[in-house]
């Protein structure tokens, strides 16, 4: 934690766990035992331990948005809060704004109050010090009970002024006594207890946490309730070594053992409420019952289900303001909402640009666009507030996408490192030179973008402009735009360049049934889902193929060529050729396998380049789904009739 906003999010994360710890250990407390009550605060424990926001994990609440919405209306600040330890770190530079000065004290309090637990436990260790030996006889005893019951002994010490015994230290530990007085059996097996299950590690966690969120007060009331759970499960396996009698009179002597004296001393097992605790304690030794052995696996599975949520995130979504803006904070919980719900995926950065590209809305790109440009979108977000009832910005677009179509993402290639190119394609609506709408003409756009990690998220980056071109027809993206870039194979025979262009078509599902259509009786209808996935994966792969000749040969030859074809499929993995769809005429055809036949009679006069064919299949995306076929073989067709067997490799440049 570098400032107060990074100090905010580690406490409030924390108070969202302590919050369900104690509804739900309220719930069970005279169900599970007291070993159970104490062992659910290690998840509160871990929760302040590691640094909040760590892996986007969060407790019960989306507490970075509501931390990054306050920063940035009250600084106007767009940058991510990032905390890379769950203790106050010291900043270099003097305090100068409010938000630096409150940080400056706050760090001055988790100071001084570890100052002041540092010296009491150096006060404690010099009287400590100060004690003399116990004597031979309750060293015997202590010996007697450490064997009797197989604990673990340490020195013991006499010291004058305690009022009850406690053992103090973790790696040289010292059992504490009173001096000149006669300490109970019972409250030497209480204490042996404490050093075997080293309970006093839980005074030293709790003293630092008091030190670090010195100034939220529910943690200091869990902090209380840790103390008084280590002092109920000590009892409990007290009772547990104990029979009859001396099990009451154990009670009687309770009041014995409260030590105001060390009150939250650390690295001791005094009692951490002095005698406050010690009437619960009295109450729950009056109604001490065994646990059976059942509930242990109990009690592990309710441990497991309460670390879920705790250790988990709630489910993450973006929010976007409805309607116009009629308040500043409705952006700035919007731009926080975005830089906190981030992309995890490659395709959920990629689904949530295109969705911003077709939505036109500002915070969508927001949550795919670098951090140093969240202030920019936002600038430009509320130049045009009002106009429109999503937070609008400049697409770059000629004009609005039709969210009909959807959009695809086209040859999705690696190209080194964590990062990879390829090119978002959607489909134009009421483009300004759109011509003769009765013969269904459409424009799509294209544009090449690259996405990467940075920050530990995933970002999209414009690697140019818009390409706008016709379509005649519906464009269903999936299945290929011919005029779209491809990867070429090519070779030549009989005066003929045979080609097969490529196109791989990278999707996410974003199907949604409509249910309540009245149209139901006729199937169900199904829309395009423009909310983001940030969390994404790619589906399916749609391996789009054309193929051409292309005539290279004597202009006085053609009058003798009336019909060619073409014939492919992909080579086997051991490089030999494969069995050949046979080119019949009217005939055309492709398969799941990657292959393709077809042909086409020609005029009197045609043109040099001939589409032949075309066709495609789908799979489901694996990591295999970049590569690409070595080569295909192929076999040209002249006038219906078998010609030159052929060999299409790949050309260079990639996707063209």
């Amino acid at each position: 934690m570098r400032d107060l906003w990074g100090f905010l999010l580690q406490t409030l994360t924390a108070s969202g766990a302590a919050v369900l710890l104690l509804a739900v250990k309220a719930m069970f407390r005279d169900k599970l035992s007291p070993r159970w009550q104490l062992s659910a605060w290690v998840l509160l424990l871990a929760v302040l331990l590691i640094p909040a926001g760590a892996a986007g994990r969060y407790s019960l609440f989306n507490w970075p948005w509501a931390v990054e919405t306050l920063k940035t209306f009250f600084t106007g600040d767009y940058s991510l809060t990032i905390i890379s330890a769950p203790i106050p770190l010291p900043v270099p530079e003097p305090p100068e704004t409010v938000e630096e000065w409150i940080y400056a004290v706050y760090v001055s309090g988790a100071v001084l109050l570890l100052l002041w637990y540092a010296l009491s436990f150096l006060r404690l260790r010099l009287a400590l010090r100060r004690g003399t030996t116990a004597d031979q006889t309750t060293v015997d005893r202590i010996s007697a009970l450490a064997a009797r019951y197989h604990l673990p002994v340490c020195r013991a010490v006499e010291v004058s002024g305690l009022q009850s015994a406690f053992v103090c230290g973790v790696f040289r530990p010292v059992l504490a006594l009173p001096a000149g007085e006669f300490v109970d059996d019972k409250v030497l097996l209480h204490e042996l207890l404490h050093l075997k299950h080293r309970d006093v590690l839980w005074g030293m966690g709790t003293c630092l946490f008091r030190c670090i969120h010195w100034c939220n007060p529910l943690l200091w009331y869990c902090a209380d309730r840790i103390g008084n759970d280590v002092e109920s499960a000590c009892d409990q396996r007290v009772l547990e070594c104990l029979e009859g009698e001396d099990r009451r009179a154990y009670g009687q002597i309770l009041l014995s053992m409260a030590n105001e004296n060390y009150a939250r001393a650390p690295g001791t097992s005094s009692m951490a409420n002095g005698g406050k605790n010690i009437r619960r304690r009295i109450e729950a030794i009056a109604r001490f019952k065994r646990y059976p052995a059942g509930m242990a696996l109990v009690s592990v599975c309710v441990w497991i289900i309460l670390a879920m949520p705790i250790m988990g995130s709630p489910a993450r979504s973006v929010y976007t303001p409805e309607g116009r803006f009629p308040q500043q904070m409705d952006l700035d919980a919007a731009m926080a909402s975005a830089r906190t719900t981030w992309c995890t995926t490659p395709a959920g950065a990629l689904d949530t640009y295109s969705k911003a590209l077709i939505t036109q809305n500002g915070i969508y790109r927001a949550m795919c666009a670098p951090l140093e440009q969240q202030e920019t979108l936002a600038a430009g977000m509320k130049a045009v507030q009002g106009l429109g009832t999503t937070p609008l910005w400049d697409t770059g677009l000629p004009c609005g996408a039709d969210e009909g179509f959807g959009y695809a993402i086209y040859n999705l290639e690696p190209i080194g490192g964590r990062s990879y190119e390829c090119l978002v394609v959607t489909v134009l609506k009421d483009y300004p030179y759109r011509r003769d709408f009765e013969k269904n003409w459409h424009y799509i756009a294209s544009q090449p973008v690259r996405v990467e990690q940075a920050d530990g998220r995933w970002i999209v980056l414009p690697q140019g402009g818009f390409r706008v071109e016709e379509f005649l027809g519906d464009p269903w993206l999936t299945w290929g735009v011919e005029s779209l870039p491809a990867y070429v194979y090519s070779d030549t025979a009989d005066g003929f360049r045979a080609e097969l262009h490529l196109q791989k078509v990278f999707t996410v599902d974003n199907t949604i049934e409509e249910t309540n259509d009245p149209s139901w009786a006729f199937g169900p209808t199904t829309r395009f889902d423009a909310v983001p996935k940030p969390d994404a994966a790619f589906d399916t792969v749609h391996w789009n193929h054309f193929t051409r000749c292309i005539y290279a040969g004597n202009e006085a030859d053609k009058a003798t060529i009336t019909s060619v074809g073409l014939t492919c499929a992909p080579l086997e993995e051991d490089g030999s050729r494969p069995e050949l769809r046979p080119v019949v005429k009217n005939s055309s055809g492709s398969s799941s396998d990657g292959s393709e036949w077809g042909g086409r009679s020609l005029e009197e006069t045609w043109d040099n380049e001939v589409a032949v064919g075309g066709g495609g299949t789908s799979s489901d995306f694996d990591k295999n789904s970049f590569g690409l076929p070595e080569g295909y073989a192929a076999q040209l067709y002249i006038n219906w009739k078998p010609a030159s067997e052929l060999t299409l490799r790949l050309q260079e440049g990639g996707a063209v």
